[in-house]
């Protein structure tokens, strides 16, 4: 039976994602997910997801000094896990995060996580709220997602990617905000799709049910 973890290294609220991950993977029929920070058990997952809410840098140390560090890089760099970042956690795949100090990041998509800058003084940091995704680049995870679909945003820095190709859907908030990144087996998302209603549960089931 497939098995999905959700890294628990104690940055952030692990509630609300679970309940959503273990919805669809019922619905899917796609095994079993469980909540860990035990790096056996993300050494045996079929697939991994990353949340993260907060600063980088306190997201990025936290990782690192967590048990699970060297399981999660050996199994999504090594073994082409597939992979899933969320909010803070897709922040941390980047190069480098220049929220309070330069922090480096993952490094699984080169670029860099800065503030938000809106082009437009009215439009207020953070970005929060409901926003309209713009497909950049077809992906399996975006089966049944269309242009112009919602998903929930809190967040007051975002993803500069250098290859805009690893780029596959951005909003409009003063400007292009990255929504979507990915790679190979690695996917990440700056919404959080545990909040985004129907959109955000078919996302996570299309993940739970891809097969890179």
């Amino acid at each position: 039976m497939s098995l999905t973890v959700l890294i628990d290294y104690e940055s952030g609220n692990l509630h609300s994602a679970e309940k959503a991950f273990e919805r669809m993977a019922r619905e899917a029929d796609a095994g079993t997910v469980v909540v860990t920070s035990d790096a056996d058990v993300v050494a045996k997952a079929d697939r991994i997801v990353l949340p993260g809410d907060g600063a980088f840098p306190a997201c990025a140390g936290a990782l690192r000094g967590s048990g699970v560090y060297e399981a999660l890089v050996e199994a999504v760099e090594k073994k082409g896990k597939p992979f899933l970042g969320i909010c803070v956690g897709m922040q941390l795949m980047a190069s480098w995060g220049r929220e309070y100090s330069d922090t480096a990041g993952l490094g699984w998509i080169n670029g860099e996580v800065v503030h938000i800058a809106p082009d437009d003084a009215a439009l207020k940091v953070p970005h929060m709220g409901w926003n309209d995704l713009v497909l950049d680049a077809e992906h399996p995870v975006f089966k049944g997602v269309s242009t112009g679909d919602h998903t929930y945003f809190v967040h007051s820095y975002h993803f500069e990617v250098a290859d805009p190709a690893m780029r596959l859907a951005h909003v409009t908030y003063g400007g292009d905000v990255t929504a979507v990144v990915g790679r190979d087996t690695m996917l990440g998302m700056q919404f959080h799709p545990e909040k985004s209603q129907d959109v955000g549960l078919r996302l996570i089931r299309n993940f739970l049910t891809w097969a890179p």
